[in-house]
């Protein structure tokens, strides 16, 4: 029997509904996405994490779960999942699957907690996915409608396939379909895709329907959740995609020795989120900033070496080819704009501007 914590009798029975509190639909949403993360990182079927997702939420629809034990529970679902359907060669060692997974449970855990979730499943194991009902319907769609892909001529129907498999395993993340059978989520994205496809995609879905004999007012309901989930989606790039590359800007300073340097802006770290756990990341202790760099106090100058002369002069020779073939006058040539020799003096471009092409970093001379 567990002990009273001390305080008011409020604050007992808030500990109480918290300590019987299930699992949210929050929760199991970012435990899915976490198995999303694995199956890639393993390289497995997308038929694995689609029976995977099936075993968790029958097995939570049978059992109230704590919190707590949710990882373990996923993880399980997960390694019977890859048990079922991979080939023997591809199954991950227990081991390894509970160490890269950072599912903080041991191997001994998970095969306890495997048993648990067979004997509450009656050791039914194989059931019927929605990505199995996706197979279905497209198949019977392309068998119906030859002139389905058409207007897809790059695209072969594994392909086409493959692009519906990757919505129907971003909705299942989401549980606001779990209302929804497997069968419904499979024809709601299939309809989704043929309207963009052909003109008479309506009288398709109508046979489909009365081959699947499901309610037609559910598929509608469930086609407006599903385009409002897909919206999400971030849409892959294209394969010609074009990258515009935009440099920092960079301060020239101006030394006694006559060469300019590249100053470049200290840059603040941002707060990056790893992606191997479904925990974010603890931010990193230290330092703040990208790089490291020894600041020397207004109006000294690191002594010149012979080898950072010889870098110093390669710069100028290279600045030099740069501003005559972009036709750029310099006021540091001589003139108004020249500035007084000193470290921490920032040269300003007066009548000029820079080009965009990035900075030339001096080479080093092993």
């Amino acid at each position: 029997m567990d002990r009273m914590p001390t305080g008011c009798n409020g604050d007992f029975y808030s500990f109480a509904e918290e300590k019987d509190a299930g699992i949210s639909p929050t929760q199991r949403d970012e435990v899915i996405l976490w198995l999303a993360k694995l199956r890639c990182q393993f390289h497995l079927y997308p038929e694995t994490l689609s029976l995977a997702v099936c075993l968790l939420d029958r097995f939570l629809a049978a059992v109230k779960a704590r919190p707590k034990y949710l990882n373990c529970i996923a993880i399980s679902c997960f390694f019977l999942a890859t048990k079922t359907i991979e080939e023997d060669e591809k199954i991950p060692v227990l081991k390894i699957l509970a160490r890269d997974s950072f599912c903080g449970c041991s191997p001994a855990e998970i095969r306890r907690m495997e048993k648990i979730i067979l004997d509450k499943l009656n050791w039914d194991l194989h059931t019927a996915t929605p990505l199995d009902f996706l197979h279905i319907f497209h198949a019977v769609a392309l068998s119906t409608r030859p002139q389905l892909l058409t207007s897809l001529p790059k695209v072969n129907p594994s392909q086409h396939v493959a692009l519906l498999t990757k919505h129907l395993l971003h909705c299942l993340a989401c549980y606001q379909l779990l209302q929804f059978k497997g069968s419904m989520l499979a024809l709601a994205i299939v309809s989704l895709e043929v309207e963009k496809l052909i003109p008479d995609w309506l009288a398709l879905i109508i046979e489909l329907l009365h081959k699947a004999q499901m309610d037609s007012s559910q598929l509608i309901h469930c086609r407006e959740l599903v385009s409002k989930h897909l919206s999400t989606l971030q849409p892959p790039l294209l394969p010609n995609s074009v990258y515009v590359y935009s440099p920092l800007k960079h301060n020239l300073v101006t030394c006694p020795a006559g060469a300019f340097r590249f100053h470049a802006p200290v840059v603040p770290v941002p707060d990056w989120q790893d992606n191997s756990s479904s925990k974010p990341a603890a931010p990193a202790k230290g330092s703040t900033s990208l790089c490291r760099r020894r600041r020397l106090p207004p109006g000294r100058c690191k002594p010149a070496t012979a080898k950072r002369k010889v870098e110093e002069m390669e710069v100028d020779d290279f600045y030099d080819g740069i501003k005559r073939l972009y036709n750029e006058e310099s006021p540091l040539d001589g003139g108004e704009g020249k500035a007084a020799p000193g470290c921490s003096v920032d040269v300003s471009w007066q009548g000029g501007s820079i080009s965009p092409c990035p900075p030339l970093q001096p080479v080093s001379v092993m």
